[in-house]
């Protein structure tokens, strides 16, 4: 809606990406509305002003050179015209520093530094990268680039201000620690600092680290340090014999913060920063984590307190909702994210069914007990139809179809088709024993087969239709593992799928020290996840016996 409203009603919001931290003089007014002054004398504003109303009268989301130029020929002039406004009704902080940005942008004058600060504003007003992307137009990944500039030093963004360093640079320093920011302002202040490729490879190339970012007693490694032992200007003389030091130093920070009563430790990739802005504080009670961050130079840091702005959200909105009521749940703590993913689950559901339905075939009298129980109180798939054993992608198919306990039931129900005088062409989405048709005939025939097959097979097919109809993934799975003592390793190794599978860092540590033992899982703490999956899988060779809690019955729990 377009409305006229006088100058004197009018200020710049504080949402304005360009607002000034106070009241310009009216020579500061002159040089912000320099190159549009002359315009405004001549022929007035001609495009309306962004505002919305508030307690002191009307503040201006976009336009305020046009505004200021408005207030120096006031000054000049004694008065100034009612200017046209495009007032905006209900407009929120967050959709204000939009309109600024947009405006902004559109004049292509919207610098790196003005869109982090716009961006870094949306952030704490609860937008998300992929919702600031979308409303401008843009990719999330050059959000995320721009919100990175959070990690500079103020001074130098200050020299990006004064052009003395181009934005290639400006990007490649947000993945530099604090020190390393630092050591590199000294270079600047001895005009030797490295730009460009030069700066790439001074952050990146060198495997030198200094003593100083070491978390371990030095004294006991002297052997391995080049230069002064305590000096400024030492180093390890190998990376590959430090990191394992290091990772054991960390591994025992993560083991004193669990013991400190903090809910979760997560120990980022090496080289991955922990960016704030997709964080809010929240304390130990409250369900906050500890991030730990390595940079590729050795240096460590820690970041206790903190959840995802959407888990943060969602505590506010429980802590409200349990506000003068006795409500357990809603003042329980957040439950760390499980590592086992949607399809490491149904990789392990379907391989712990497969064991236990060829455990079932072993044990016909468990099996009868089992058949019997569905026919008094039905669940799972009891109508009656196999389990499906729906896989979710070609590399869990592949696995279930390689698994020993896989082949040695299809061969059994060739057997039991055989007993039953079935036609091998019978519907599959049936049970073995509905004979493929579901019909009175279908049912007379089975029946005669059935009285005349000894009580040995009898026993047998109704241990074999038990297990065809076991559900994937029921409680019945592990109960019945547990009663017949199933070993996963007898038809199971771990492969391909199974590694592919597995992403989570701490589950594969905490593997890592099941086979080899603490000492040496924590000192590859912080190994890549694949070099650590590798490790895993060379050990697991000279372990028959292991397998992962996820498999064992019953199973433990993530």
């Amino acid at each position: 809606m377009h409305t006229a409203i006088a100058l004197q009603s009018l200020h710049v919001s504080p949402f304005n990406m360009r607002a000034e931290k106070k009241v310009p003089s009216l020579k500061r007014m002159a040089e912000i509305s320099a190159n549009i002054l002359p315009t405004v004398r001549e022929k007035g504003i001609l495009t309306p002003l962004i505002v919305r109303p508030n307690n002191d009268g009307f503040e201006i989301l976009a336009g305020r050179r046009r505004f200021y130029a408005a207030k120096v020929i006031e000054g000049e002039a004694g008065s100034f015209p009612d200017i046209q406004c495009d007032l905006r009704e209900n407009c929120s902080d967050a959709e204000a520093l939009e309109i600024s940005l947009i405006e902004n942008v559109a004049r292509e004058d919207a610098d790196e530094l003005i869109e982090y600060e716009t961006y870094a504003g949306l952030i704490r007003l609860g937008r998300t990268p992929g919702e600031i992307a979308k409303t401008f137009g843009a990719e999330e990944k050059d959000v995320v680039r721009r919100l990175a500039l959070a990690n500079l030093m103020p001074r130098i963004r200050d020299l990006y201000r004064s052009e003395d360093l181009d934005s290639s640079d400006l990007q490649l320093l947000t993945m530099a620690t604090k020190t390393q920011q630092r050591d590199w302002l000294k270079l600047w202040d001895d005009n030797n600092a490295p730009t460009g490729h030069a700066l790439k490879g001074w952050l990146f190339g060198g495997t030198a680290i200094a003593t100083k970012h070491a978390l371990f007693d030095l004294e006991a490694h002297r052997e391995r340090i080049v230069g002064d032992l305590f000096g400024e200007d030492s180093y390890f003389a190998s990376a590959s014999e430090f990191w394992p030091l290091q990772d054991e130093a960390i591994a025992a920070k993560r083991d004193a913060y669990l013991a400190a009563g903090w809910p979760e430790v997560v120990i980022l990739e090496r080289g991955h920063q922990f960016d704030h802005w997709n964080f809010a504080k929240a304390g130990k009670k409250a369900g906050g984590r500890v991030y730990i961050a390595l940079a590729n130079s050795g240096e460590v840091s820690f970041h206790e307190g903190y959840l995802t702005h959407k888990e943060a959200a969602k505590a506010k909105a429980d802590k409200g909702k349990a506000k003068g009521a006795d409500d357990a749940e809603a003042k329980a703590p957040i439950k760390p994210k499980s590592p086992i993913t949607s399809g490491m689950r149904n990789y392990l559901d379907l391989h712990r069914h497969a064991a236990v339905r060829l455990a079932l075939l072993g044990n016909p009298n468990a099996a009868l007990r089992l058949l019997i129980a569905h026919a008094i109180a039905a669940s799972g798939n009891w109508s009656v139809k196999p389990d499906r054993q729906r896989t979710e992608g070609e590399a869990i198919a592949a696995s279930l179809a390689a698994s020993p306990a896989q082949i040695a039931f299809e061969k059994e129900r060739a057997k039991v088709r055989k007993l039953l005088g079935l036609d091998e062409a019978g519907d599959e989405d049936a049970a073995v024993c509905n004979g493929g048709n579901g019909d009175d005939e279908a049912t007379a025939h089975i029946f005669a087969r059935l009285a005349r097959l000894s009580e040995a097979n009898l026993a047998r097919v109704a241990a074999f239709i038990m297990a065809e109809t076991l559900a994937v993934g029921s409680a019945l799975v592990d109960s019945v593992g547990v009663g017949a003592s199933v070993k996963p390793r007898d038809h199971w190794s771990p492969d391909d799928a199974f590694y592919g599978l597995l992403r989570d860092r701490d589950a594969v540590n905490g593997m890592l020290a099941e086979v080899a033992g603490k000492k040496l899982a924590d000192k590859s703490l912080t190994t890549k996840v694949k070099d650590q999956k590798a490790m895993l899988a060379k050990l697991v060779l000279e372990k028959p016996d292991w397998a992962p809690g996820w498999m064992r019955f019953p199973a433990l729990a993530a």
